[in-house]
């Protein structure tokens, strides 16, 4: 099948699409489906969308495999089980509305996808000597202590962190709510005491230095105001690593794997993790046990009659 042009109709569909997915999603994940859900609508070119058909979905799903990369290298399964997800969720979503009697995306399978373990997990040291870099004296560093202490107090991701309003902290009962996290999902999580420490730092002396403090409802502010996005909250992360010291490669998803992992270490059940993180099953929580081959190596060493 040939790339066409989209039919009026079929571009009408993919507009209210992406009205409802800038509600449902995050920024990042919307712009992701709508822009995939397009190559799909490009690809089937003049059918409509109330005559596609699942043999239709599955040749598209075997033209996503065929897809190559401009070095010539194959898509990731993760690119393309992305592709495939945001073609079966515009589906669902014109099956919800009427626009078409049955979902030719149904029956869809993802190509399998290898769990990969958390690379670049800090250790505790790390973390201390990351979390005591922002220079506190300023209006600045106040605020990215602040970042530091929640991305470590809750395993936050950094699209998450960056929607938080004024409203979704609660100090006196060391409380933060998530609001739309990953899949539409609303969670409380605890702070711990030196989160709240820093964040209260934060809203009493840097906070109000900052431009557009007292119109805006965001948490967390931009040097000139506006919403933090995920890359500045990186570019915080990194700062604070490289002054450090920190060879390792980190990001805002690495104070992320390390807090999993180091609760796990402390004793905490998996379970009480998967709600802190905020995974919708406990498989994706489970990946974190075998970070912990490490310390049964050198258990091993240590005990094992034949390990010395």
């Amino acid at each position: 099948m040939s790339a066409g042009r989209i039919p009026p109709k079929n571009e009408r569909s993919l507009q209210v699409f992406e009205d409802q997915a800038r509600v449902r999603y995050a920024e990042r994940s919307a712009k992701g489906y709508v822009s995939m859900v397009r190559s799909f609508l490009e690809w089937l070119g003049p059918i409509v969308l109330s005559d596609v058909r699942p043999q239709d979905v599955q040749a598209y799903q075997m033209h996503v495999y065929t897809l190559r990369k401009k070095d010539g290298t194959p898509l990731s399964l993760g690119n393309q089980s992305n592709r495939l997800l945001a073609v079966k969720l515009f589906f669902r979503h014109l099956v919800k509305r009427g626009d078409v009697l049955s979902d030719p995306a149904a029956r869809v399978e993802y190509p399998r996808r290898e769990q990969r373990l958390p690379r670049g997990i800090l250790s505790r040291e790390e973390v201390r000597k990351l979390l005591a870099m922002p220079d506190t004296s300023t209006a600045l560093g106040l605020r990215d202590r602040a970042v530091l202490e929640v991305f470590y107090a809750t395993g936050i991701r950094a699209g998450e962190l960056a929607k938080l309003k004024l409203s979704d902290i609660d100090t006196e009962d060391r409380v933060l709510r998530v609001l739309l996290g990953k899949g539409s999902k609303d969670r409380h999580v605890p702070l711990t005491r030196a989160s709240v420490e820093a964040l209260e730092a934060y809203l009493v002396h840097g906070r109000p230095h900052y431009r557009k403090a007292a119109s805006s409802s965001w948490l967390f502010l931009a040097e000139r105001g506006g919403k933090p996005y995920a890359s500045l909250l990186n570019e915080i992360v990194q700062r604070s690593a490289i002054a450090a010291g920190i060879e390792k490669h980190v990001t805002c998803h690495t104070l992320r794997h390390s807090i999993a992992t180091h609760l796990l270490k402390g004793g905490a059940d998996i379970r009480h993790i998967q709600i802190l993180l905020g995974h919708a099953s406990l498989h994706a929580t489970e990946r974190y046990t075998h970070v912990e081959i490490s310390d049964l190596t050198k258990a091993l060493k240590r005990a094992h009659p034949r390990g010395r």
